[in-house]
């Protein structure tokens, strides 16, 4: 059985996390960590701490749905105690991402923006599409709850780099967020990225290629929170017994 840990149980995935986990042969919930009261009950064999180098101590993997200071502190801990990885935060800064990286060097470590596979298979298609028909114009827009504290989402920028894979461009220079006022015509180049926010969206992202006359446009649409949580218990399972170094979810699916 694979020891498993929790960062973020007491957020919005982690009552499917918990689930996840338990229902799961190959899995044992060996330790969760909370910073408010966990209401969900837990076997009795469950650490349940506030202390990420508690929590590393007794794990063979972690799952961190948490948030960007919480895992900055993980990447930090699990420096000095190397356990395996899956990390879903989305949000961080280019630092943290850098921490990330830095733990990669000393134990196996999945980052995905997005655990569904799903997403995992558009990211591909987008970089091909741009790829191919390159005069297409291209602009993403997502979709999510009104909870969601960042914008665009990790999923938007990560479909955005693979668009710029594709096009072979500086996303930093032809990344557009949002317009407003007399802004001139599109410029060919750009990559527009909108963020919509209401209701009790999970998730919806679309990117679209357009042209004169025609256009396509690919979308993901997640109708359950589920779907992460389970994308990442795959992730968990084959994590463990990899090398040190950084993996994504396409690792994990082999494609």
């Amino acid at each position: 059985m694979i020891k498993t840990g929790i960062l973020g149980a007491t957020g919005r995935m982690g009552a499917h996390l918990i689930k996840n986990v338990t229902e799961d042969e190959h899995l044992e919930l060996a330790a969760v960590h909370v910073y408010d009261e966990l209401k969900q009950e837990l076997p009795e064999s469950v650490l349940v701490t506030n202390s990420i180098p508690e929590l590393l101590k007794v794990c063979d993997v972690v799952i961190d749905f948490s948030a960007p200071a919480a895992t900055q502190e993980l990447c930090e801990a699990a420096m000095e105690n190397p356990t395996a990885l899956v990390i879903a935060t989305t949000g961080l800064t280019v630092h943290q991402q850098n921490l990330i990286e830095e733990a990669a060097q000393q134990m196996p470590v999945l980052y995905a923006s997005n655990m569904s596979a799903g997403i995992a298979l558009l990211k591909q298609l987008v970089e091909k599409v741009a790829a191919t028909l390159k005069d297409f114009d291209i602009e993403i827009v997502e979709m999510h709850h009104r909870y969601k504290v960042d914008a665009p989402s990790g999923t938007a920028l990560t479909l955005a780099e693979f668009a710029d894979k594709g096009r072979g461009v500086d996303l930093e220079k032809v990344r557009v967020s949002g317009r407003d006022g007399q802004i001139g015509p599109r410029t060919k180049e750009e990559i527009a990225v909108m963020a919509l926010r209401g209701g009790d969206i999970v998730g919806r992202h679309t990117v679209g290629f357009y042209n004169d006359g025609e256009f396509i446009e690919l979308t993901h649409t997640a109708t359950s929170r589920e779907t992460f949580s389970k994308g990442a218990v795959r992730a968990a399972k084959w994590l463990v017994g990899q090398q040190p170094g950084l993996y994504s979810i396409n690792d994990c699916l082999g494609i």
